[in-house]
């Protein structure tokens, strides 16, 4: 029975000291949360937001005659049809970011949506460029290849930026 009341006021004395340190997990939540300013929205400068898109589709258009994009995609404007583009043979995460995979071939490869007829929407991959093996790409050309491809999504972001405050415009009409 000793040997019961032992194992009992060891859990005990277990139970104590956890309820103690959750206590303080709580006290140092709480002077966390006090402690915190919260922050406020940073101003936007949208004369500068403007110059930044219009450099970035500048450059965006030096890097489509560059890269020779025009020979698959010959109007221009259409480029940013496509509802997605990315990069075969190199890599854009954060992890592996510019890396040439050994081996591979290097594309830029645009993505649109297709209906099938049904109504069910089909992607299909539109090879833009085509620039040989990744062991013989200059590292020049690599380097235009993915700010090609970088300035295409940030356009992108450009556009949607503008569809969604065209649609709470309107959202304000109704």
């Amino acid at each position: 029975m000793s040997n019961n009341l032992e194992k009992l006021k060891a859990l005990t004395g277990k139970l104590e000291k956890k309820l103690s340190q959750q206590e303080s997990l709580f006290d140092f939540e709480e002077k966390l949360q006090t402690s915190v300013e919260p922050t406020k929205p940073k101003e936007i400068d949208l004369g500068s937001i403007v110059a930044e898109k219009n450099d970035n589709l500048n450059r965006f258009k030096i890097l489509f005659d560059t890269l020779e994009i025009g020979q698959k995609c010959p109007v221009f404007e259409r480029v940013f049809d496509y509802k997605a583009m990315n990069l075969s043979g190199i890599g854009l995460k954060e992890d592996d970011f510019g890396e040439v995979r050994p081996g591979k071939y290097i594309q830029i490869i645009a993505i649109s949506y297709e209906s099938d007829g049904k109504e069910k929407k089909k992607a299909k991959n539109i090879s833009l460029g085509y620039f040989g093996k990744s062991d013989s790409l200059e590292k020049e050309k690599k380097s235009d290849i993915i700010e090609f491809v970088l300035r295409w999504r940030y356009e992108k972001a450009f556009q949607n930026l503008e569809h969604y405050k065209e649609l709470i415009d309107k959202l304000n009409t109704l």
